[in-house]
Protein backbone atom coordinates (compact mmCIF):
# COMPACT_ATOMS: atom_id res chain seq x y z
CA UNK A 1 0.00 0.00 0.00
CA UNK A 2 1.25 3.22 -0.92
CA UNK A 3 2.20 5.57 2.01
CA UNK A 4 -0.33 8.13 0.52
CA UNK A 5 -2.79 5.69 1.40
CA UNK A 6 -1.33 4.24 4.58
CA UNK A 7 -1.74 7.87 6.09
CA UNK A 8 -4.23 9.62 4.10
CA UNK A 9 -5.80 11.31 7.74
CA UNK A 10 -2.65 13.28 7.73
CA UNK A 11 -1.78 14.24 3.79
CA UNK A 12 -2.43 18.35 3.83
CA UNK A 13 -1.78 20.52 0.70
CA UNK A 14 0.67 22.94 1.83
CA UNK A 15 -2.04 25.78 1.80
CA UNK A 16 -4.51 23.95 4.46
CA UNK A 17 -1.13 22.98 6.85
CA UNK A 18 -0.48 26.84 6.76
CA UNK A 19 -3.50 27.88 7.15
CA UNK A 20 -3.07 26.06 10.83
CA UNK A 21 -0.63 28.76 11.13
CA UNK A 22 -1.59 31.77 14.14
CA UNK A 23 -0.50 35.36 15.18
CA UNK A 24 2.17 35.08 17.24
CA UNK A 25 3.48 31.26 17.04
CA UNK A 26 7.14 30.67 17.16
CA UNK A 27 8.35 28.77 13.98
CA UNK A 28 11.24 26.92 13.58
CA UNK A 29 12.22 25.64 10.08
CA UNK A 30 14.63 23.36 9.03
CA UNK A 31 18.08 24.64 7.75
CA UNK A 32 19.42 25.01 4.20
CA UNK A 33 18.47 21.67 2.12
CA UNK A 34 15.82 20.64 5.26
CA UNK A 35 14.08 23.76 4.53
CA UNK A 36 10.30 23.05 3.00
CA UNK A 37 9.98 24.86 -0.03
CA UNK A 38 6.36 24.65 -0.41
CA UNK A 39 5.28 25.29 3.45
CA UNK A 40 7.75 28.16 3.58
CA UNK A 41 5.81 29.95 0.00
CA UNK A 42 2.88 28.64 1.73
CA UNK A 43 3.05 30.48 4.85
CA UNK A 44 4.79 33.77 3.34
CA UNK A 45 1.45 34.22 0.88
CA UNK A 46 -0.76 34.91 3.90
CA UNK A 47 1.57 38.26 5.56
CA UNK A 48 -1.38 39.68 5.15
CA UNK A 49 -3.65 38.13 7.70
CA UNK A 50 -0.68 36.98 9.93
CA UNK A 51 1.16 39.01 12.91
CA UNK A 52 3.96 38.71 15.35
CA UNK A 53 5.09 34.84 13.81
CA UNK A 54 8.59 34.56 14.76
CA UNK A 55 10.34 32.59 12.27
CA UNK A 56 13.47 30.69 13.61
CA UNK A 57 15.55 30.14 10.27
CA UNK A 58 19.15 29.66 10.33
CA UNK A 59 21.07 29.23 6.81
CA UNK A 60 17.96 30.48 4.81
CA UNK A 61 17.41 30.46 1.35
CA UNK A 62 14.33 31.98 1.68
CA UNK A 63 13.89 35.65 2.04
CA UNK A 64 11.46 35.93 4.83
CA UNK A 65 12.44 39.35 5.24
CA UNK A 66 10.44 41.91 2.21
CA UNK A 67 8.24 44.81 1.84
CA UNK A 68 4.76 44.02 3.60
CA UNK A 69 6.00 41.49 5.34
CA UNK A 70 7.29 43.76 8.33
CA UNK A 71 4.25 43.31 10.63
CA UNK A 72 3.64 39.11 10.43
CA UNK A 73 6.99 37.67 10.63
CA UNK A 74 9.70 38.26 12.65
CA UNK A 75 12.93 36.55 11.38
CA UNK A 76 15.73 35.16 13.67
CA UNK A 77 18.49 33.92 12.35
CA UNK A 78 21.97 31.87 14.05
CA UNK A 79 23.70 31.78 10.57
CA UNK A 80 22.53 34.58 8.20
CA UNK A 81 23.17 33.84 4.06
CA UNK A 82 22.31 36.40 1.05
CA UNK A 83 18.81 35.69 1.74
CA UNK A 84 18.85 37.64 5.04
CA UNK A 85 22.24 39.31 5.32
CA UNK A 86 20.98 43.08 4.04
CA UNK A 87 18.03 42.09 6.89
CA UNK A 88 20.23 41.84 9.52
CA UNK A 89 22.41 44.42 8.92
CA UNK A 90 19.39 46.87 8.70
CA UNK A 91 17.96 45.60 11.95
CA UNK A 92 14.71 44.26 10.16
CA UNK A 93 16.01 40.62 11.11
CA UNK A 94 17.95 39.24 14.47
CA UNK A 95 20.58 37.57 14.71
CA UNK A 96 21.67 34.90 17.49
CA UNK A 97 25.02 34.24 18.07
CA UNK A 98 25.66 30.35 18.95
CA UNK A 99 28.83 28.47 19.47
CA UNK A 100 27.76 26.52 21.95
CA UNK A 101 26.36 22.52 21.44
CA UNK A 102 25.85 20.17 24.04
CA UNK A 103 24.39 16.56 22.81
CA UNK A 104 20.80 16.15 23.70
CA UNK A 105 20.50 20.18 24.33
CA UNK A 106 19.28 23.24 22.09
CA UNK A 107 21.65 26.07 22.54
CA UNK A 108 20.25 28.73 24.73
CA UNK A 109 17.71 31.32 22.65
CA UNK A 110 16.78 27.96 20.53
CA UNK A 111 14.02 26.25 22.80
CA UNK A 112 10.47 26.23 23.35
CA UNK A 113 8.63 26.24 19.51
CA UNK A 114 5.11 26.08 18.89
CA UNK A 115 5.18 24.56 14.89
CA UNK A 116 8.44 22.56 13.48
CA UNK A 117 8.36 22.74 9.28
CA UNK A 118 10.59 20.51 7.54
CA UNK A 119 11.28 18.22 4.67
CA UNK A 120 11.58 14.54 4.74
CA UNK A 121 11.31 11.35 3.09
CA UNK A 122 8.01 9.51 2.45
CA UNK A 123 7.42 6.99 5.41
CA UNK A 124 9.09 3.27 4.99
CA UNK A 125 6.95 0.46 5.40
CA UNK A 126 7.59 0.87 9.22
CA UNK A 127 6.22 4.59 9.27
CA UNK A 128 9.55 6.15 9.50
CA UNK A 129 10.31 9.25 7.47
CA UNK A 130 14.17 9.95 7.00
CA UNK A 131 15.64 13.50 7.51
CA UNK A 132 17.32 12.52 4.27
CA UNK A 133 20.70 14.37 3.68
CA UNK A 134 20.35 16.82 6.27
CA UNK A 135 19.26 16.58 9.60
CA UNK A 136 20.84 19.73 11.34
CA UNK A 137 18.79 20.46 14.29
CA UNK A 138 16.11 18.27 13.33
CA UNK A 139 15.75 15.82 16.36
CA UNK A 140 16.33 18.28 18.70
CA UNK A 141 13.94 20.81 16.95
CA UNK A 142 11.26 17.97 16.82
CA UNK A 143 11.81 16.96 20.66
CA UNK A 144 10.70 20.90 21.40
CA UNK A 145 8.29 22.01 19.29
CA UNK A 146 4.68 21.41 20.12
CA UNK A 147 3.73 20.20 16.89
CA UNK A 148 5.52 18.90 13.48
CA UNK A 149 4.67 19.32 10.25
CA UNK A 150 6.76 17.47 7.40
CA UNK A 151 6.81 18.11 3.74
CA UNK A 152 7.33 15.06 1.89
CA UNK A 153 10.31 14.72 -0.73
CA UNK A 154 10.23 11.73 -3.06
CA UNK A 155 13.43 12.36 -3.85
CA UNK A 156 15.16 12.59 -0.52
CA UNK A 157 17.67 10.14 0.29
CA UNK A 158 17.58 7.96 2.98
CA UNK A 159 21.18 8.14 5.69
CA UNK A 160 22.02 6.40 8.84
CA UNK A 161 22.58 7.38 12.59
CA UNK A 162 20.09 9.10 14.36
CA UNK A 163 18.05 10.60 11.37
CA UNK A 164 14.56 9.89 11.73
CA UNK A 165 11.03 10.31 12.71
CA UNK A 166 8.07 8.25 12.93
CA UNK A 167 5.27 9.51 11.53
CA UNK A 168 2.95 9.03 14.62
CA UNK A 169 5.05 12.15 15.84
CA UNK A 170 3.72 14.09 13.18
CA UNK A 171 0.47 16.37 12.84
CA UNK A 172 0.20 16.89 9.12
CA UNK A 173 2.45 15.30 5.93
CA UNK A 174 2.84 17.99 2.64
CA UNK A 175 3.73 16.40 -0.75
CA UNK A 176 6.28 19.01 -2.17
CA UNK A 177 4.47 20.40 -4.69
CA UNK A 178 7.07 23.20 -5.72
CA UNK A 179 10.75 23.64 -6.62
CA UNK A 180 13.43 24.11 -4.38
CA UNK A 181 14.49 27.65 -3.09
CA UNK A 182 17.97 28.97 -4.54
CA UNK A 183 21.11 27.62 -2.48
CA UNK A 184 22.14 30.58 -1.12
CA UNK A 185 26.20 29.89 -2.17
CA UNK A 186 27.78 31.94 -4.02
CA UNK A 187 29.52 30.75 -7.28
CA UNK A 188 33.01 30.23 -7.55
CA UNK A 189 35.48 32.05 -10.10
CA UNK A 190 38.28 31.27 -12.11
CA UNK A 191 40.95 32.69 -9.52
CA UNK A 192 38.64 30.56 -6.59
CA UNK A 193 39.14 27.70 -8.66
CA UNK A 194 42.97 28.56 -8.83
CA UNK A 195 43.41 29.78 -5.27
CA UNK A 196 41.57 26.75 -3.72
CA UNK A 197 44.02 24.09 -5.88
CA UNK A 198 46.83 25.05 -4.31
CA UNK A 199 45.73 25.68 -0.97
CA UNK A 200 43.71 22.22 -0.97
CA UNK A 201 47.57 20.46 -2.40
CA UNK A 202 49.18 22.25 0.25
CA UNK A 203 46.86 20.69 3.29
CA UNK A 204 46.90 17.60 1.97
CA UNK A 205 50.25 16.86 1.34
CA UNK A 206 51.84 19.06 4.34
CA UNK A 207 49.40 18.93 6.96
CA UNK A 208 46.87 16.01 6.58
CA UNK A 209 48.20 12.53 7.92
CA UNK A 210 47.51 9.12 7.47
CA UNK A 211 44.72 8.12 10.13
CA UNK A 212 43.67 11.45 10.93
CA UNK A 213 39.89 12.19 11.68
CA UNK A 214 38.75 15.08 9.60
CA UNK A 215 36.40 18.08 10.41
CA UNK A 216 35.95 19.62 7.34
CA UNK A 217 34.41 23.47 7.11
CA UNK A 218 31.68 23.96 4.03
CA UNK A 219 33.36 27.11 2.09
CA UNK A 220 34.57 28.05 -1.22
CA UNK A 221 38.53 27.11 -0.06
CA UNK A 222 37.97 24.30 2.38
CA UNK A 223 34.99 22.46 1.19
CA UNK A 224 36.60 21.70 -1.71
CA UNK A 225 39.90 20.14 0.29
CA UNK A 226 38.44 16.33 0.32
CA UNK A 227 39.27 16.15 -3.55
CA UNK A 228 43.13 16.45 -2.58
CA UNK A 229 43.43 14.07 0.08
CA UNK A 230 43.13 10.75 -2.76
CA UNK A 231 46.68 9.40 -1.70
CA UNK A 232 45.78 9.12 2.14
CA UNK A 233 45.10 6.32 4.02
CA UNK A 234 42.32 5.40 6.65
CA UNK A 235 41.02 9.05 7.40
CA UNK A 236 37.82 9.01 9.59
CA UNK A 237 35.59 11.91 9.15
CA UNK A 238 33.79 13.63 11.72
CA UNK A 239 32.32 16.57 11.03
CA UNK A 240 29.34 19.18 10.89
CA UNK A 241 28.34 19.09 7.01
CA UNK A 242 29.94 16.59 4.82
CA UNK A 243 31.72 18.05 2.08
CA UNK A 244 31.60 16.66 -1.57
CA UNK A 245 34.25 14.38 -2.40
CA UNK A 246 33.87 12.19 0.78
CA UNK A 247 31.92 9.72 -0.92
CA UNK A 248 34.41 9.14 -3.66
CA UNK A 249 37.42 8.46 -0.83
CA UNK A 250 34.82 6.13 0.88
CA UNK A 251 34.35 4.30 -2.44
CA UNK A 252 38.53 4.24 -2.79
CA UNK A 253 39.00 3.12 0.86
CA UNK A 254 40.75 6.19 1.78
CA UNK A 255 37.82 7.34 4.51
CA UNK A 256 36.99 4.35 6.56
CA UNK A 257 37.20 5.32 9.97
CA UNK A 258 39.44 2.44 11.58
CA UNK A 259 40.84 4.98 13.25
CA UNK A 260 38.29 6.90 14.74
CA UNK A 261 37.45 6.75 18.77
CA UNK A 262 33.82 8.36 17.95
CA UNK A 263 31.60 6.04 16.04
CA UNK A 264 34.30 3.99 14.35
CA UNK A 265 34.27 3.29 10.97
CA UNK A 266 31.96 6.09 10.09
CA UNK A 267 31.48 8.89 8.43
CA UNK A 268 30.06 11.39 10.52
CA UNK A 269 28.21 14.75 9.81
CA UNK A 270 24.79 16.66 10.52
CA UNK A 271 24.17 16.92 6.79
CA UNK A 272 25.71 16.63 3.34
CA UNK A 273 26.82 19.50 1.63
CA UNK A 274 25.60 19.62 -2.11
CA UNK A 275 25.73 15.97 -3.51
CA UNK A 276 26.22 15.91 -7.14
CA UNK A 277 24.19 13.38 -9.04
CA UNK A 278 27.18 10.77 -9.21
CA UNK A 279 27.32 10.96 -5.30
CA UNK A 280 23.87 11.07 -4.38
CA UNK A 281 23.29 6.72 -4.99
CA UNK A 282 27.00 6.31 -3.36
CA UNK A 283 25.31 7.63 -0.45
CA UNK A 284 21.55 6.79 -0.42
CA UNK A 285 20.96 3.72 2.16
CA UNK A 286 24.60 3.35 2.43
CA UNK A 287 25.63 2.14 6.07
CA UNK A 288 28.85 3.79 6.40
CA UNK A 289 27.35 7.19 6.49
CA UNK A 290 25.81 8.24 9.29
CA UNK A 291 23.79 11.63 10.66
CA UNK A 292 23.23 12.73 13.83
CA UNK A 293 21.90 16.01 15.61
CA UNK A 294 23.96 19.46 15.09
CA UNK A 295 24.10 19.83 19.02
CA UNK A 296 25.88 15.97 19.08
CA UNK A 297 28.14 16.82 16.38
CA UNK A 298 29.46 19.83 17.74
CA UNK A 299 29.55 18.83 21.34
CA UNK A 300 32.98 19.74 22.67
CA UNK A 301 32.58 17.27 25.19
CA UNK A 302 32.45 14.29 22.63
CA UNK A 303 34.81 15.98 19.81
CA UNK A 304 37.67 15.87 22.33
CA UNK A 305 37.80 12.00 23.13
CA UNK A 306 39.18 12.39 19.05
CA UNK A 307 43.20 12.01 19.47
CA UNK A 308 43.82 12.63 15.87
CA UNK A 309 41.05 15.26 15.21
CA UNK A 310 42.29 17.69 12.53
CA UNK A 311 40.24 20.51 11.96
CA UNK A 312 39.99 22.42 8.55
CA UNK A 313 38.36 26.05 8.40
CA UNK A 314 37.27 28.78 6.88
CA UNK A 315 38.18 32.42 7.28
CA UNK A 316 37.20 36.02 5.90
CA UNK A 317 40.37 38.08 7.31
CA UNK A 318 43.09 36.79 9.81
CA UNK A 319 45.11 39.31 11.65
CA UNK A 320 48.84 39.12 11.78
CA UNK A 321 48.83 37.53 15.15
CA UNK A 322 46.76 34.71 13.86
CA UNK A 323 43.11 35.95 15.27
CA UNK A 324 40.14 34.59 12.70
CA UNK A 325 37.51 36.56 11.25
CA UNK A 326 34.94 33.80 9.68
CA UNK A 327 31.99 35.41 10.51
CA UNK A 328 31.25 39.36 9.96
CA UNK A 329 32.98 41.69 7.79
CA UNK A 330 33.37 44.86 10.53
CA UNK A 331 30.05 44.79 12.05
CA UNK A 332 28.06 43.38 9.36
CA UNK A 333 27.46 40.08 9.61
CA UNK A 334 28.32 37.64 7.35
CA UNK A 335 27.27 34.33 8.06
CA UNK A 336 27.57 32.84 11.33
CA UNK A 337 30.09 31.29 14.04
CA UNK A 338 28.69 27.62 13.28
CA UNK A 339 30.86 25.07 15.48
CA UNK A 340 34.04 26.46 13.58
CA UNK A 341 34.90 27.41 17.58
CA UNK A 342 34.60 24.23 19.15
CA UNK A 343 36.25 22.33 15.84
CA UNK A 344 39.37 24.54 16.09
CA UNK A 345 39.19 24.23 19.99
CA UNK A 346 38.83 20.36 20.01
CA UNK A 347 41.83 20.03 17.44
CA UNK A 348 44.53 21.69 19.10
CA UNK A 349 43.42 20.07 22.75
CA UNK A 350 44.31 16.91 20.37
CA UNK A 351 47.54 15.11 21.28
CA UNK A 352 48.01 14.67 17.61
CA UNK A 353 45.49 16.81 16.09
CA UNK A 354 45.97 19.92 14.28
CA UNK A 355 43.80 23.72 13.77
CA UNK A 356 44.18 24.82 10.29
CA UNK A 357 42.48 27.76 8.91
CA UNK A 358 42.67 28.34 4.59
CA UNK A 359 41.96 31.51 3.10
CA UNK A 360 42.22 33.17 -0.43
CA UNK A 361 45.48 35.82 0.53
CA UNK A 362 43.25 38.46 -0.97
CA UNK A 363 40.02 39.24 -2.82
CA UNK A 364 38.08 41.47 -4.87
CA UNK A 365 35.68 44.09 -3.57
CA UNK A 366 34.11 46.15 -6.02
CA UNK A 367 37.24 45.66 -8.47
CA UNK A 368 39.54 46.67 -6.02
CA UNK A 369 41.95 44.16 -4.81
CA UNK A 370 41.97 43.57 -0.76
CA UNK A 371 44.30 41.59 1.57
CA UNK A 372 42.35 39.14 3.49
CA UNK A 373 45.78 38.86 6.08
CA UNK A 374 44.88 42.31 7.85
CA UNK A 375 47.21 44.27 11.07
CA UNK A 376 44.10 44.63 13.06
CA UNK A 377 40.77 43.12 12.48
CA UNK A 378 37.95 46.02 10.85
CA UNK A 379 36.46 47.68 13.94
CA UNK A 380 33.24 45.51 14.98
CA UNK A 381 34.25 42.37 13.44
CA UNK A 382 34.05 38.82 15.54
CA UNK A 383 36.69 36.50 16.31
CA UNK A 384 35.33 33.13 15.62
CA UNK A 385 38.90 31.68 16.60
CA UNK A 386 40.97 33.24 19.37
CA UNK A 387 44.95 33.04 17.92
CA UNK A 388 45.51 30.70 20.56
CA UNK A 389 43.84 27.70 19.39
CA UNK A 390 45.10 27.75 15.44
CA UNK A 391 47.86 26.21 14.57
CA UNK A 392 48.42 26.89 10.86
CA UNK A 393 47.27 29.15 8.24
CA UNK A 394 47.60 28.89 5.20
CA UNK A 395 46.99 30.59 1.71
CA UNK A 396 48.02 30.01 -1.98
CA UNK A 397 50.87 31.53 -1.07
CA UNK A 398 52.05 28.71 1.61
CA UNK A 399 51.69 27.84 5.16
CA UNK A 400 52.11 29.87 8.21
CA UNK A 401 52.77 28.07 11.15
CA UNK A 402 51.38 29.97 14.22
CA UNK A 403 51.00 27.32 16.51
CA UNK A 404 54.04 27.76 19.54
CA UNK A 405 55.24 31.47 17.69
CA UNK A 406 55.68 34.77 19.56
CA UNK A 407 53.21 37.56 18.10
CA UNK A 408 56.67 38.54 16.43
CA UNK A 409 56.81 35.41 15.04
CA UNK A 410 53.18 34.90 13.88
CA UNK A 411 53.04 38.46 12.42
CA UNK A 412 56.42 37.43 10.01
CA UNK A 413 55.06 34.02 9.14
CA UNK A 414 51.49 35.73 8.15
CA UNK A 415 53.10 38.12 6.23
CA UNK A 416 55.17 36.07 3.75
CA UNK A 417 51.86 34.11 2.79
CA UNK A 418 49.99 37.36 2.14
CA UNK A 419 49.76 39.00 -1.39
CA UNK A 420 52.63 40.25 -2.56
CA UNK A 421 51.25 43.30 -3.58
CA UNK A 422 50.34 44.21 0.53
CA UNK A 423 53.52 42.46 2.45
CA UNK A 424 55.68 46.07 2.63
CA UNK A 425 52.16 47.57 3.88
CA UNK A 426 51.96 44.96 6.24
CA UNK A 427 55.64 45.24 7.63
CA UNK A 428 55.04 48.88 8.29
CA UNK A 429 51.71 48.26 10.13
CA UNK A 430 53.96 45.51 12.14
CA UNK A 431 56.46 47.53 13.00
CA UNK A 432 54.35 50.14 14.39
CA UNK A 433 52.60 47.14 16.88
CA UNK A 434 55.92 46.31 17.47
CA UNK A 435 55.48 43.22 15.59
CA UNK A 436 58.14 43.95 13.07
Amino acid sequence: MDWRERYASKIRSAEEAAATVQSGERIHFGLFQSTPPSLAKSLFARRDELEGVRIHHSVSPFPWVQSGSEEAFHLLSAFVTAADRDAVAAGLADYLPVGYFNSGMLPPGLEGFDTFMVRMSPPDAHGYCSFGGALWFGRSMAAHSRRIIAEVDEAAIRTGGDNFLHVDEIEFLVEKSTEDLPVPVPPRTEEDVAVTEVIGTLVASELVHDGDTLQIGFGTVSGAVAAYLGDKHDLGIQTELIPGGVPALVEAGVVNGKQKTVHPEKVVGTAFAILTPEELPLVDGNPAYELYDFSHTDDLGILVREPRFTAINNALLVDVTGNVCAESIGPRMWSGAGGQTLFCFAASYAPLGRSIVVLPSSSLVKGERKSRIVPMLPEGSQITTPRAFVDYIVTEHGIATVRGKTLKERAGELIAVAHPDFRPELRKAAKQLNLG
